[in-house]
């Protein structure tokens, strides 16, 4: 009982940080487009950089947690950066320089934040592996319900508002519902915080150092800066991503090398599944990029049954889709995964990855072929539906146990800076997400749905045909993955998943 008390006062301060990370975020291209006048190449660029920095920067938060101010200390200065950040983006300007300031400091805010939440998930349930791949599936159903709500939250309010107060406001308003989310997270989270008394880094047990506060305070205005910097200019977001992309494969590769043996065989399985999760997020990035701008362009927003109306969602509500199927499938699978668990039949994490893939394939593939049946260029709005369901079994069994495979492989020690590594891999692939993007592009002045609606269908029935490339390859990489698992248990003589049990 302890134990999930203590599940939740994480999970619950991760739903509302969510809540308004994604109520940003299924707005945020739509902004640059429609608000500030930008092309979709640059739109889709700048966005799809920022993810790359937010998910980069947590490398930096998950050591500041492991060994400057503790886990819990950073993960609370985290959500109160955050809360600046959104709260930034309330103010209602055009200017470019103020928005990517903002985006700055929502960067810093989830660098912070966001690999402490996951490193005291890990804490929580260490030593089983069964139950953190169950825990890890319902944490990240729990967060997803924080994001089904403000993804469809968020665009009503900027519609709304907009109808009724003018242009100018309502994209504002809608940036300060996320504001208001975050702050309710820090809220629950003092009023429940006695739960994670037993849980934390060894910084968290000791009276705080202010030097080192104001340290990390003036490090996140330089890096707030620095990102700005970084938005603005798209050749340095390239070079940023990339230089990023070798040095965390340098610093794998250095750990590998300089490791305990008892502890190689689980860092090489690791970076295996790494680099497997950096290419869905190739995958992943399309839905704020490439599918939002089909769902604004070649979509039919009315849910039609037999000739009735049911009803009618902005563009934007279409992105909700996700996180709700991830809550639909989310208990399925960890009910899945604890039963066979239990009856030692559990299929490895590697398994599950080139599962995954498949299932991304055949999501992309619906919208590719949907577009045959598109009328006066526009596919049905079901056709969202069954294409995200497919995307979204595909990101629980890759990006859903992505932090679980971290915690299962990699020594406790590297706990915090592995997960920010993780997501330093994640972010690359975020921008070059952003990238492959571009290739459904549309050039300003074209805004006939037939001419748009193939440049998007030909990316789609493309990034399919990737997935399944993406699939075989991690089909060839399981008896290598079967290997290094069997032995990484046998050197730290935990019980593991079963072997017999891969695919």
């Amino acid at each position: 009982m302890n134990q999930t008390r203590s599940f939740m006062t994480v999970s619950l301060i991760e739903l509302w940080e969510r809540f308004g990370y994604y109520g940003m975020q299924a707005l945020i291209v739509y902004f640059m487009v429609q608000r500030l006048g930008f092309e979709d190449s640059r739109a889709n660029l700048v966005w799809s950089a920022c993810a790359a920095l937010i998910y980069v920067a947590p490398a930096i938060g998950g050591w500041v947690g492991d060994k400057v101010l503790g886990t819990k200390r950073t993960m609370l200065i985290g959500a109160a950066i955050l809360s600046l950040g959104y709260a930034l983006m309330t103010v209602p300007t055009d200017n470019t320089t103020f928005l990517f300031l903002a985006l700055g400091v929502i960067v810093v805010g989830n660098g912070l934040f966001k690999p402490n939440a996951g490193n005291l998930v890990r804490k929580i349930y260490e030593g089983d592996d069964s139950k953190i791949d169950s825990a890890f599936t319902i944490y990240y159903m729990a967060v997803n319900i924080g994001s089904t709500f403000s993804m469809l939250l968020t665009p009503w309010i900027k519609d709304y508002v907009n109808a009724h107060y003018g242009n100018e406001y309502g994209w504002h308003a809608a940036f300060a519902v996320c504001c208001v989310g975050i702050l309710v997270g820090l809220a629950n989270y003092m009023v429940m915080r006695q739960s994670l008394s037993r849980y934390g880094s060894e910084p968290d047990a000791l009276p705080m150092d202010k030097s080192k506060l104001l340290a990390v305070l003036a490090s996140s205005v330089l890096i707030v800066i620095a990102s700005a910097f970084i938005l603005e200019y798209e050749l340095i977001a390239r070079i940023f991503v990339y230089v990023a992309g070798i040095v965390v494969l340098g610093i794998f590769v250095h750990l590998i090398r300089t490791s305990h043996e008892s502890e190689r065989a689980g860092l090489i399985a690791a970076l295996v599944l790494t680099v497997q999760t950096v290419f869905f997020f190739v995958f992943y990035q399309q839905m704020s990029t490439s599918l939002a701008l089909f769902a604004l362009r070649n979509v039919n927003w009315d849910f039609n049954v037999l000739g009735y109306h049911l009803w009618t969602w902005s563009p934007a509500q279409f992105q909700a889709l996700n996180p709700i199927w991830i809550m639909v499938l989310s208990p399925f699978l960890a009910w899945a995964y604890a039963y066979a668990g239990r009856n030692n039949k559990d299929f490895s994490i590697a398994a599950k990855f080139a599962l995954g893939f498949a299932v991304v394939a055949a999501g992309f593939f619906i919208y590719g072929f949907a577009g045959q049946f598109a009328v006066a260029g526009k596919t049905s709005s079901w056709v969202m539906i069954g294409g995200y369901g497919a995307y979204s079994l595909g990101e629980l069994l890759v990006s859903g146990l992505g932090l679980a495979m971290i915690a299962r492989y990699v020594p406790e020690r590297m706990g915090g800076f592995m997960m920010g590594a993780y997501f330093v891999a994640s972010g690359i692939s975020q921008y070059l997400g952003g990238v492959v993007a571009n290739f459904a592009s549309v050039p300003q002045g074209i805004t006939d749905p037939l001419q748009t609606l193939p440049i998007y269908t030909n990316l789609f029935n493309k990034l399919g045909v990737a997935a399944l490339c993406c699939t075989l390859i991690a089909l060839a990489v399981l008896p290598l993955m079967s290997r290094l698992t069997a032995t990484h248990h046998a050197h730290n003589g935990d019980k593991g998943e079963t072997v017999t049990g891969e695919m």
